[in-house]
């Protein structure tokens, strides 16, 4: 078998870095000795859009926001299934991460950087949520490793109650967030619901056959 190809590292604000890896036709991306990613195993991000948009319902003109732009397979997902007067905003704290997408990473996004429908923003998802006004329809959460974070800190307060309260004021009434983990968290379920949404836990396999590793989509109605 090749062997693992070294492409590219990022540091991540606040410390810790990222490696960009490749084998083939295929890509991952690491924490240390940790993959977070690969490009082979991206069905629970698919999952992740797809619960969600399917528990909204269709939408008009709907408003959304992505929380980690990864490989890219939310935002096609996203793309392949919106509305024509849809509009996202992808938000990733990372730069290098961003850049790999027009680069070592061009043939997975394949046209969607294109779309007018989609706007990339480097900055902290909490800023976003922060400054939505109005509130978005969708909101899709995928942040380090899920609510027990690997690589950064300041990522837990995105998931603690106050997080989460914050996360509810910038979704619409009956608006729709989903949340990707690498594991069950029935603490963080919890606090979820707690913070005022109706709340569902799918377990998502991670190939892209629903088969492989099991990870943990939240899906969570505004009330």
């Amino acid at each position: 078998m090749n062997p693992w190809t070294h492409l590219a590292t990022a540091q991540i604000p606040g410390g810790g870095a990222l490696k960009l890896m490749q084998r083939g036709q295929d890509y991952s991306i690491m924490s240390g000795s940790i993959e977070l990613m690969n490009s082979r195993l991206y069905g629970s991000e698919v999952a992740l859009f797809k619960l969600a948009w399917a528990k909204a319902g269709a939408l008009p003109a709907p408003r959304v926001l992505i929380g980690g732009l990864g490989m890219g397979f939310t935002l096609r997902a996203a793309l392949a299934d919106l509305p024509r007067d849809a509009s996202i905003v992808v938000a990733e704290l990372v730069p290098e991460v961003i850049a790999w997408a027009s680069s070592h990473l061009s043939p997975l996004y394949r046209d969607s950087l294109a779309d007018p429908r989609a706007a990339i923003v480097q900055g902290d998802v909490a800023d976003r949520l922060a400054e939505a006004k109005p509130p978005y329809d969708l909101i899709l959460m995928d942040v380090d490793n899920g609510p027990d974070g690997l690589n950064r800190d300041a990522n837990d307060s995105l998931y603690s109650l106050h997080g989460l309260t914050n996360l509810k004021r910038a979704t619409k009434p009956g608006g729709v967030v989903s949340i990707w983990s690498a594991a069950p968290d029935d603490k963080f379920a919890r606090r979820f619901a707690h913070a005022g949404f109706n709340v569902t836990e799918h377990k998502v396999g991670a190939a892209p056959s629903g088969k492989g590793p099991k990870h943990v989509v939240w899906v969570g109605t505004a009330r």
